[in-house]
């Protein structure tokens, strides 16, 4: 987790759904581009707007649960 607060890092190298069914339905695996085990960090406005657009149905959920 990040040190600062508005931010949030998604490290899905202690995510305890990497590499599942799970995981493939996550908004990170969804919408980023990413390599495996790089981290996502996103402010906490571009999380509610993650958020919101999760609610609506528009993407994935964040599916991200530290082992």
């Amino acid at each position: 987790m990040s040190t600062n607060p508005d931010l949030l890092t998604i490290d899905c190298a202690d995510c305890r759904f990497q590499e599942s069914d799970v995981c493939a339905d996550c908004v990170v695996s969804f919408i980023c581009s990413r390599e495996p085990d790089d981290a996502v960090i996103v402010d906490m406005s571009q999380l509610r707007a993650v958020r919101m657009l999760g609610n609506a149905g528009l993407v994935p959920e964040l599916r991200h649960e530290a082992r």
